[in-house]
């Protein structure tokens, strides 16, 4: 897909309503109501800056979480941090497309920034349909009329075909702010400008999506190495004919990822040299760490890449002209556990290599461990993230890049 998008620089905004869609779903503690981490809050406080100091009336339509889920709740909280973090106010309106958001859109002034309800409390917003459908729905067609200029900046809610991210695109001149903008560049730049040799670490439990990523990279000639680790690991390993253990084995069953042995299997034979595997593992034996050889696994639970796994993969990340990685090496949060992470991470972040981290649990992983400064690109939005390097199309980038 050609990146044929427009910014913030193609709009001339002085005086203008912006629609800005942006992604603040953040960890709310579901006791006190408190947003335990701003991080997403202070990454989009950039477009918003932008937007206000060019004299636009900002209008910001944002989710947090989804019905029945504990932290599904208002957005009053997130626009007092916003306000904070901005040093201007952020005014809440109880209101998505009613008399009371749309009475507040048309008072505004220069600079104003409004934030509006939880876009998800408004039941069609949960639909998934293609875009023209989206812009026939009560929240589009009531708020267009009001507003000059869409902009989207969720980046992180891209790979969704809902109301806010697709239909107004399809109503309003458009364009990608400043987080959009940056992810698409980077992420899109990591599969057609390949730096080598270019290394891939795939791992955590999600296998189907690195799976996905893995035939994609390497289809296009785009990767010249993977390295497994975590769940996806014991799958490949499964599909070399080693034994992991019945445990092992069993959780692979019980995720559902049993059928992907077979594909396993077919992507190491015909891309045999640039499939790696750990040459040991790390068992969790009476609450303890104890490194195996793969042809010596007992019957235990495989929480970790064993030491010399972690010093070949090491040497590939450290020798990479560019290196994209997803999904912890292991039970990182238990400290037993989370060597490989650790090693692996530290190897991405000493490397002269141009890093990109899919977002999700390794970049956590990257930020606990203190590794963040010395990564290139850390994804804010991981099922974004790994779709597009999976080469799947994103409704909420297709609609902007081919206006309907």
């Amino acid at each position: 897909m050609s990146l044929n998008f427009k910014t913030i620089d193609d709009l001339e905004l002085n005086d203008k309503t912006v629609l800005l869609r942006i992604d603040i779903n953040s960890p709310v503690d579901p006791h006190t109501g408190r947003i335990l981490d701003d991080t997403r809050l202070r990454l989009h406080s950039e477009t918003i800056d932008e937007l206000a100091g060019m004299d636009a009336k900002v209008v910001i339509l944002a989710h947090q979480s989804r019905p029945g889920k504990k932290d599904f709740t208002t957005l009053e909280k997130h626009a007092e941090i916003l306000s904070d973090i901005l040093g201007r106010p952020v005014k809440y309106v109880e209101d998505i497309f009613g008399c009371a958001a749309r009475e507040e859109i048309s008072k505004m002034k220069k600079g104003d920034i409004i934030l509006l309800e939880n876009v998800r409390f408004y039941s069609e917003e949960i639909l998934k349909r293609e875009p023209k459908i989206q812009a026939k729905t009560h929240l589009v067609r009531k708020l267009s009329p009001l507003i000059d200029y869409y902009i989207n900046d969720a980046f992180a809610a891209a790979h969704r075909s809902q109301p806010s991210l697709v239909g107004f695109a399809v109503k309003l001149p458009s364009a990608a702010g400043r987080v959009m903008e940056r992810e698409l560049k980077i992420l899109y730049g990591a599969l057609e400008n390949v730096k080598r040799p270019c290394v891939y670490i795939l791992g955590g439990v999600k296998v189907d999506d690195s799976i996905k990523v893995m035939q994609n990279v390497l289809k296009k000639g785009s990767a010249d190495h993977i390295l497994t680790t975590g769940l996806v690991a014991n799958v490949f390993l499964k599909a070399a004919k080693i034994d992991i253990g019945e445990c092992n084995e069993k959780l692979i069953k019980k995720r559902g990822y049993k059928n992907l042995i077979k594909v396993a299997k077919k992507l190491m034979k015909k891309f045999k040299d640039k499939i790696l595997i750990p040459v040991d593992v790390a068992v969790c034996k009476d609450d303890k760490r104890l490194d195996v050889p793969i042809d010596d696994i007992p019957d235990l639970p495989i929480y970790d890449i064993g030491l010399e796994t972690m010093k070949i993969y090491a040497e590939k990340i450290r020798s990479a002209k560019m290196i994209v990685a997803n999904g912890p090496a292991g039970v990182f949060e238990n400290p037993e556990f989370s060597i490989g992470t650790e090693d692996l991470l530290n190897a991405i972040s000493s490397s002269a290599g141009f890093s990109i981290i899919g977002g999700g649990h390794l970049a956590a992983a990257a930020v606990q461990m203190g590794f963040q400064d010395g990564i290139d690109h850390i994804s804010s939005g991981g099922g974004a993230a790994i779709s597009l390097l999976a080469g799947e199309e994103l409704p909420a980038v297709k609609v902007l890049c081919n206006p309907i």
